[in-house]
């Protein structure tokens, strides 16, 4: 299984904004964006000039990168955004947002995407009852995740849940905190996916 294994704090500072990447130390003063708000590099801080191409690369970088993905995986994606219905850019991003880690990382039981995807791979959620340990398995409407009973009394998952108590939950998804389940109600739409990137221009990259 393929995975960036780099620095992460550098990926935001090349897309020039957080991505959340590394949980609650980008919400802190220690964030790379916020020590260092320049691309990183030997050019870093030198003069920024965008063509056309440009802007649509960093369009779909970022999008890799929010969400944890490589280029064959997003590529995949984005040909299977094409033979659905609807605009292709909203389709991919309701794809994305539909991966099993993604959705452990939304509900709060997570603190960043990368430890939601560790969490899924160990076997730690469930389903329809059934144990999932693919990242990349894609939740659709009707169905149900839970945190494994064992998972469920850790410190561990105690403490994460505590912390992100708070959390707002998209309004896709309907948790229950007390039994810590979480049903998908329906496709995500765009505009409930947070993401600050313009969608057409990752489309406009691949049709070229």
């Amino acid at each position: 299984m393929a995975r960036y294994t780099d620095a992460v704090c550098k990926l935001c500072r090349r897309e020039g904004q957080k991505l959340f990447l590394k949980g609650e130390r980008c919400y802190t003063d220690k964030c790379g964006v916020t020590r260092r708000a320049y691309a990183p590099g030997q050019h870093g801080q030198g003069r920024k000039k965008n063509s056309e191409y440009g802007l649509q690369l960093r369009a779909k970088q970022m999008t890799k990168r929010y969400y944890g993905v490589l280029e064959r995986q997003f590529r995949g994606y984005y040909d299977m955004a094409t033979r659905m219905e609807g605009k292709t850019g909203d389709t991919l991003l309701a794809i994305l947002e539909c991966r099993l880690d993604n959705v452990v990382y939304r509900l709060g039981w997570a603190n960043s995407r990368a430890e939601a995807r560790q969490l899924v791979v160990h076997g730690h959620f469930a389903v329809n009852g059934k144990r999932v340990d693919i990242p990349s398995c894609l939740v659709k409407p009707g169905d149900v995740v839970t945190i494994k009973d064992s998972t469920r009394s850790s410190e561990k998952m105690k403490a994460v849940l505590e912390a992100n108590a708070s959390r707002p939950v998209a309004k896709w998804l309907d948790l229950n905190r007390d039994t810590c389940e979480a049903k998908i109600l329906s496709v995500p739409a765009r505009e409930d996916v947070d993401i600050a990137v313009d969608e057409t221009l990752i489309v406009e990259l691949y049709s070229k």
